[in-house]
């Protein structure tokens, strides 16, 4: 027996007109749709729809993981600041942490994930290579302090999430559990309908070394990608690496100083000189924990200041200002350039590699210099693949030219190995009777963030338009209005709803014929039943709500087809 839910006795309300906020598709429909609502910024209330939809979500992610052998314990989400003040990562997290004190000052934050509580908890109850490996799960809110929410319940300041962690006494094992993850994930995603794609990743704030993210191609997506369209190569923009090739040996010119006024940008100098910006080499500064730092790419590029931090993480990484030339007299805002820097450390792009020349700064006011050559007249200190990535960049793996799509990160998995058993000392006493350092995974899914997902990819010009496994009724059944089809459609819906089939049955007495089929469109359940003009006859209308296929049914079809 499966819930028959009647409209009438449903609370939530359909709107005609996207909200005046919403930028994006997911934020647009769920709203107008009646699955959720805004309670403040970045914080959303899941109204009966939406809740639905959203277990439902949670419910594939809860099978899944437990026939790959997970198993569920919940934790708290207000969580002590020593566990992690231990790993560095109080600090780390930066304001994206919800930090709090109770009335007698001790110092808690809002969980974002639970890194460190997993370990301590399996420190507590495992001491022996015998009590492991183990994974174990939460589904559970988790909460960071965004600086600008946006798209709705795609980036919000909390969020339900699924995640896992694996524990095992040998890297083998951890191999091991990953993969069962990896398979997990393309399991579920499947199951959900979701279209996506697995890329290399980079670990950021939660340490470990292999990473892959999940991703869901969409327009509203707030990362971005790379594929190669001839081989299997993809990765998140922050982890494409450039394998610069090799530079001929080339006597370069001695260097010659240019007189240049007015042009302390690329796009000023390379008009001046009449070059191409790739010919020029722009020199960016920026402040390493307090220390001022050079960058340098081609005039061409520009420097992904995501991809530099995770390069030199844990240390902060912000933009210079114009304060920081006041003491500086060797830094001349507009026209540095690498050679004669003295002390300050100089990174480079790949592509500025050994025996290429540039024109760039000559360290004085309104001067540039040429025929500056990479290894001659400056060293660099170290080689970070830094600029932001493009369209026809070559594929690491093959060589061919990159392609760029936008996409939502649905999962992501950490080989994270023993930072987190180091900073707790979490050991088992092995076969041979010595203590042995725990290897750890983390693998995470952002159950909330699915179905933004879902909404984004799957919803047409009429609304949203969900797969079976996670939509809020199997059969929407509309009466067109009148009593006698009133009574047809909630028959019908007690003789689906017996035969097990979820059914949202639209009897809202008042409401026009036209806007209940509006609704229905709108609301995204994959069929529609109606009862309408031929009511009389026991007839009903049968449409496909993403096809859009439509097929008249005696009572006696219709539920046979709908329970087959």
């Amino acid at each position: 027996m499966a819930q028959v839910q009647r409209m009438s006795r449903l609370m939530f309300k359909t709107l005609r007109d996207d909200p005046a906020d919403a930028e994006t598709l997911n934020h647009k429909l769920l709203v107008r749709a009646g699955y959720v609502r805004r309670t403040a910024a970045g914080i959303w209330s899941w109204l009966p729809l939406g809740k639905k939809v959203l277990e439902n979500v949670a419910r594939v992610v809860r099978e899944e993981m437990d026939d790959m052998g997970g198993q569920e314990v919940l934790l708290p989400a207000l969580l002590p600041k020593e566990p992690y003040e231990a790993t560095g990562r109080w600090e780390e997290y930066g304001p994206e942490l919800f930090r709090l004190k109770d009335r007698k000052g001790a110092e808690y934050l809002l969980g974002p994930t639970h890194e460190e509580i997993f370990t301590q908890l399996v420190k507590d109850q495992c001491s022996s290579y015998k009590d492991l490996p183990v994974i174990l799960y939460q589904i559970q809110a988790k909460y960071r302090d965004e600086a600008r929410p946006r798209a709705g319940i795609l980036r919000g300041r909390e969020f339900l999430m699924k995640d896992s962690y694996s524990f095992d006494t040998t890297d083998e094992g951890l191999a091991q559990s990953y993969a069962l993850h990896r398979e997990a994930y393309i399991r579920i995603f499947e199951r959900l309908g979701l279209d996506h794609r697995i890329v290399s990743a980079v670990s950021g704030a939660m340490g470990g070394s292999a990473s892959e993210e999940f991703l869901a191609p969409a327009p509203a997506g707030e990362d971005t990608f790379v594929d190669c369209p001839a081989c299997d190569y993809a990765a998140n923009t922050e982890a494409v690496t450039y394998v610069a090739p090799a530079v001929d040996a080339v006597e370069h010119p001695a260097v010659e100083e240019l007189d240049t006024p007015d042009t302390p940008t690329i796009e000023t100098l390379a008009e001046h000189l009449g070059v191409p910006a790739s010919a020029t080499l722009k020199n960016l500064l920026v402040k390493v924990d307090g220390e001022i730092v050079a960058v340098g790419v081609p005039g061409d590029r520009e420097v992904d200041l995501g991809k530099l931090g995770e390069h030199l993480a844990p240390a902060e990484v912000e933009l210079v200002t114009a304060e920081d030339f006041v003491d500086r007299p060797d830094l001349v805002r507009g026209y540095v350039g690498p050679q004669g820097l003295g002390k300050v450390r100089y990174i480079a792009d790949p592509r500025i590699a050994a025996g290429t020349a540039w024109i760039t700064g000559a360290n004085k006011v309104n001067t540039h210099a040429k025929n500056v050559v990479a290894g001659r007249d400056f060293e660099v200190d170290d080689y970070l693949d830094v600029v932001v990535v493009e369209a026809g960049d070559p594929c690491p793996k093959c060589g061919t030219g990159l392609r760029l799509d936008r996409a939502i990160e649905i999962g992501h998995i950490f080989q994270l190995g023993r930072k987190y058993a180091d900073a707790f000392q979490l050991d088992v006493l092995g076969q041979n009777g010595k203590p042995v350092r725990v290897t750890m995974g983390s693998y995470g899914i952002g159950v909330s963030r699915a179905v933004a997902a879902l909404a984004e990819q799957t919803a047409d010009e009429q609304g949203l338009c969900w797969p079976k496994e996670i939509a809020p009724a199997d059969v929407h059944v509309v009466a067109a209005g009148k009593a006698l089809q009133t009574e047809l459609a909630l028959d019908v819906a007690e003789k689906l709803g017996a035969a097990g089939v979820r059914v949202l049955v639209d009897d809202r007495a008042g409401v026009s014929p036209g806007v209940k089929f509006t609704d229905a469109e709108l609301i995204g359940v994959p069929q529609i039943l109606v009862a309408g003009r031929r009511s009389a006859e026991g007839v009903l209308e049968l449409k496909d709500r993403k096809t859009g296929e439509r097929e008249e049914l005696t009572v006696d079809e219709a539920i046979a087809r709908l329970t087959a």
